[in-house]
């Protein structure tokens, strides 16, 4: 499979390996196609692994996965060719956070709407997942990097673009796939932030998960 990694960052960067070493083929994409974080990632992942713009990064992938900043994500896919956007899985793993004030971020959007109802309400042509955006990137990748089993959470519209970022989720390794409804559900899920920043803070290390535990 094709995947259009859009963001250089940590998580875009870690997300990209990971695909990579499943045996997919990924574009990186960023505002340049000369983006020296991209190219750095190119040199260490080897053959399977592109760079470009977020355009070309749209136009390669079968699969989008948007790293990018929460509070630009909609502008990065308003710069974007709409046609290289048609019937495409758009995996949203990002979080709307604001840092101008300082630590911990704001959320710049919760309670009745979201980042990934946002992207799905601009993005008709595009099937959204929201997932993966409660947990670090390495976790997102290697869940067990944490002790036992732990959940994450899918939500999204279409029930076949579901199963297909669950399948993903499964072949990264994760047992425990809870999903949660449609892409209103987002607002869940993005509003767990504040507490896993705070988590963050008190364990000093970003190795933990959360569990839904049931009688």
């Amino acid at each position: 499979m094709r995947f259009g990694v859009l963001g250089t960052g940590m998580v875009g960067q870690t997300l990209a390996t990971g695909f990579t070493e499943l045996g997919h083929d990924v574009m990186m994409g960023s505002r340049t196609a000369d983006n020296r974080e991209a190219e750095a990632w190119r040199r260490r992942a080897g053959s399977s692994a592109r760079i470009g713009t977020f355009r070309d990064a749209a136009a390669f992938g079968e699969v989008l996965v948007n790293c990018t900043q929460g509070a630009v994500s909609p502008d990065v896919f308003r710069s974007i060719e709409p046609t290289n956007l048609v019937d495409k899985v758009l995996i949203d793993v990002a979080n709307p956070l604001d840092l101008s004030d300082g630590k911990p971020p704001r959320l710049t959007i919760c309670n009745t709407d979201s980042l990934g109802e946002r992207l799905q309400r601009e993005l008709p042509m595009m099937k959204v997942v929201k997932a993966l955006n409660t947990c670090n990137c390495r976790v997102m990748v290697d869940p067990q990097r944490v002790k036992g089993d732990h959940d994450v959470f899918v939500c999204g519209n279409d029930d076949a673009a579901k199963a297909t970022v669950k399948g993903l989720l499964h072949d990264f390794g994760w047992k425990t796939v809870v999903d949660l409804g449609d892409i209103t559900a987002a607002r869940a899920t993005e509003q767990l932030m504040p507490i896993w920043l705070r988590l963050y803070g008190l364990y000093g290390s970003a190795d933990f998960n959360f569990k839904i535990v049931r009688s």
